[in-house]
């Protein structure tokens, strides 16, 4: 064979330690994953070299803006599995890795107490053992460096001390440690690529939403509503223990192919048409529409929500009426059909002549790009934090990374709600590209196998690290055939179930307090009458109303930290398929809520609940209360199986706070 040319050489053969299958992390660390303000990043890789030695291993991670890598300890979890965790603890993007490397010095403690344990000769391993603390000294600074090379001379003194004493000392944990805090790491290994998690606000994990129109609250029966007049329902709202309220497009509206009652394509005298039917004489996407008032009207609306401790939401389409100024400006923008006119929505046989879909396409798709990011950019100028964006599957991904992208990292408190009722590819898509949360399936999950089945995808790696679903049970497009067949009972049990297997969840308000389930026609999952295409007068103190209840749950969900986040979501053996179970629990065992769900809204149904008892700190045989938090109601348990029973007409749900009997001294009981 020739003699090998530096060519035919790695850079460095001598890297002995392999990093593999770091976790978490987005398809090899294309994307980011997600956490918020104060949420533990827990790092796990598998780690390895060839041969016996000692490893050690560290995360880095680094904040944003940082330029210095701070270090968390890993720990051998087993089956050469390791472990470390780190906090972060501001918005933005932080960047992370796996760093290990063979710790020689390690080696040598764990092998010379096998020496002497055999009794065999280590006069020569003591040697070893000072050229190695010696050579840690010279990594060392300050008094740490003088203790070191003191004690390399002791390990390395022949006469003067006994072999004894020099064991004593090498085996040492003071001088295990000192060396472990100036490793040699010239050739540690790391891994690759270097992995980011995106940092948001807690809204982005948890809150409530609640979505209305503000102009079918108008101060006089059947008169437009002005952002004025939204200052009541804010007060509203926020007494309901909402955290953000929600807003369809407030743009001027197209009169050119204004839609009618009902999505009729004829528009009356008078009609307001739909909001999503965006721009006009007066203006586009970065202007209001003049009857719901001024631009000061809608900055003064933003400050008494927040005032109120609410974020306002808005809806950002990105789509044109026929008379939005684009339209004229930027003919280009739009699909031209060989008869020279523009090509409107269309979901065949659906057909929105109002609206006018982007040419992502267009030559000119660098300025579209730009555009369309400023509409954010000016909105953010008025105060706002929170988008709902409408159907962003349908246009191209490579905007929204880029878009999504330059935003945050200017503006990292954002948060993009996508509304992408589509296929798990383009939501998941979506959601790596830099949308904080998702619209999901949870309006068509209805039985006890399917929600258990899809609440356990993405409420677990892989999914759950990168999307964060948001439970809708109804929206302004979507009245599911459940709500409409079952009455006020199917309201309150998707009700419970949004606000409890989700940490965040909305509804279109008015809708679903007065329990509004009449379909355009049998079969259809749009509301007759929708308010899309005409102001409503919702009388929101009907009798009928679940405002209470909502209240209630909303209230429970603040009190109690479990129902705060995704993550502990169990579920848990129940002999009724009509009847679902599970329970979210703090880390350390302090909050632990169990909901049962009826979810038949017709029929009472009972069963035996099997709930494990060792995760919740319980003793076979140990007693236990049960305290609903929606009606006060106290059962007192015991052991793993216990009878549940829910009427559907009195209260289809229990949200049980778990509470641990504790006996004192004086032998008195009391419950945690």
């Amino acid at each position: 064979m020739g003699k090998p040319t530096d060519l035919d050489l790695p850079d460095e053969g001598r890297l002995r330690v392999v990093i593999e299958r770091v976790t978490p992390e987005v398809d090899a660390g294309r994307y980011p994953i997600k956490r918020v303000v104060g949420e533990e990043v827990v790092v796990e890789a598998d780690i390895f070299a060839d041969g016996h030695e000692t490893l050690r291993a560290v995360v880095q991670y680094r904040a944003p803006g940082a330029r210095e890598w701070r270090e968390a300890p890993m720990t051998l979890l087993g089956n050469d599995r390791w472990r470390a965790e780190f906090s972060v603890e501001q918005l933005g993007r932080y960047t992370y890795a796996v760093v290990a490397w063979v710790d020689h010095f390690k080696s040598w403690q764990k092998d010379l107490g096998k020496k002497v344990q055999a009794q065999q000769d280590v006069a020569v391993d003591l040697l070893v053992g000072a050229r190695l603390v010696e050579a840690g000294a010279g990594r060392a600074r300050g008094g740490d460096a003088r203790q070191l090379r003191t004690w390399a001379q002791e390990l390395g003194a022949v006469e003067g001390r006994s072999v004894e004493e020099r064991v004593a000392l090498g085996s040492s944990r003071a001088l295990g440690d000192l060396m472990a805090a100036y490793p040699e790491r010239g050739l540690a290994a790391r891994s690759e690529p270097e992995l980011e998690v995106v940092v948001d606000p807690v809204l982005a994990r948890f809150g409530a939403w609640y979505e209305f129109f503000p102009r079918s609250f108008g101060a006089r029966p059947g008169g437009h509503g002005t952002f004025k007049d939204c200052a009541a329902q804010l007060e509203r709202v926020a007494a309901m223990g909402f955290d953000v309220v929600y807003f369809p497009p407030i743009h001027p509206i197209g009169r050119a192919y204004r839609k009618g009652k009902n999505n009729n394509p004829v528009c009356a005298a008078g009609e307001p048409g739909s909001p999503w039917g965006i721009g006009g004489a007066e203006g586009g996407h970065k202007s209001v529409h003049p009857e719901l008032g001024t631009l000061e009207d809608f900055r003064g609306l933003v400050r008494r929500a927040r005032e109120l401790k609410l974020e306002v939401a808005l809806d950002i389409a990105f789509q044109c009426s026929p008379d939005h100024p684009y339209v004229k400006e930027h003919p280009g923008w739009f699909r031209q059909r060989p008869d020279g006119t523009i090509q409107y929505a269309e979901n065949p046989p659906k057909k929105y002549q109002d609206i006018y879909p982007f040419e992502f396409e267009t030559e000119d798709w660098r300025g579209l790009w730009v555009e369309l990011k400023s509409v954010f950019e000016f909105w953010i100028e008025q105060g706002v934090r929170v988008y709902r964006v409408d159907n962003p599957h349908t246009k191209a991904f490579g905007f929204w990374e880029w878009c999504l992208n330059q935003l945050k990292a200017k503006h990292p408190e954002l948060i993009f709600l996508s509304e992408a009722f589509t296929r798990p590819r383009l939501m998941y898509r979506l959601a790596k590209l830099g949308y904080t949360q998702s619209y999901n399936y949870f309006p068509w999950r209805n039985s006890k196998a399917e929600l258990t089945e899809y609440f356990l995808e993405i409420t677990r790696p892989p999914v759950a690290d990168f999307f964060r679903p948001n439970l809708w049970p109804n929206t302004p497009d979507i009245l599911p055939q459940y709500l409409q067949d079952s009455g006020r009972p199917a309201f309150m049990i998707r009700l419970v179930l949004a606000a409890t297997l989700g940490a965040s969840y909305g509804i279109y308000g008015p809708a679903f307090e007065l329990c509004e389930a009449t379909p355009r026609v049998p079969g259809a999952e749009e509301y007759l009458d929708s308010e899309k295409y005409e102001l409503k007068r919702w009388d929101l103190g009907a009798a009928h109303s679940l405002q209470d209840l909502i209240t209630r749950v909303n209230r429970v969900r603040r009190e109690n930290a479990a129902l705060q986040t995704n993550d502990g979501l169990v579920f848990h053996a129940i002999d009724n398929d009509q009847l679902l179970a599970y329970t979210k629990a703090t880390p350390d065992g302090g909050n632990t809520i169990l909901t049962v769900v009826n979810l038949d809204p017709h029929h009472t149904h009972h069963g035996w609940l099997e709930l494990p008892l060792a995760p919740f700190g319980l003793a076979p045989r140990q007693s236990y209360q049960m305290h609903d938090l929606l009606t006060g109601a106290r059962f007192l348990w015991t052991g793993a199986r216990n009878y549940v029973e829910l009427n559907p007409q009195y209260a289809p749900a229990h949200i049980f706070r778990l509470r641990q009997r504790v006996r004192t001294e004086r032998d008195f009981d009391y419950f945690l």
